[in-house]
């Protein structure tokens, strides 16, 4: 019998509860269910600072960014996600999108590279967005590479 898919949310900081103006644990599963995570993944909202401290501890780069993933290679659990608040709210604003649309397609993104999905390639990151678009579209959000 396969795993069974179970989201923690872990809330490192609490503006993000009023970034997405949403409950973040039941809004964090209704944008990871149509990705279809076969095992446990934990999703951390918390800061840029937080995030440029693993950006460097685990990719060598001495910066912040909007999302990590961490896959775990373990049969019960897949992996973590750690989303930065500061950037994503930078990156919503820049990008014209509200902060709740531009984090579900960062939960997105994060939870396609857990799963085995990358983007280092032209042709990795036309399927990678592919799929990204008919998720998003599955939720009823846009393109977010329009």
């Amino acid at each position: 019998m396969p795993p069974r898919s179970h989201i923690a949310v872990h809330i490192a900081a609490p503006a993000w509860r009023k970034a997405v103006a949403t409950a973040l644990p039941s809004f964090t599963r209704d944008a990871l269910t149509p990705v279809g995570l076969p095992a446990q993944v934990t999703v951390r909202y918390t800061t840029d600072a937080e995030m440029r401290t693993l950006n460097h501890r685990f990719r060598g780069k001495d910066k912040a960014t909007n999302v990590l993933s961490f896959p775990a290679h373990e049969a019960d659990y897949l992996g973590d996600i750690a989303l930065g608040l500061e950037t994503v709210l930078r990156e919503a604003l820049e990008q014209g999108k509200t902060p709740a649309a531009h984090t579900v397609h960062l939960l997105v993104h994060g939870a396609l590279h857990l799963l085995g999905f990358d983007h280092e390639d032209d042709a990795d990151a036309v399927t990678m967005q592919s799929k990204e678009i008919d998720i998003l579209k599955s939720l009823g959000y846009k393109d977010p590479y329009v």
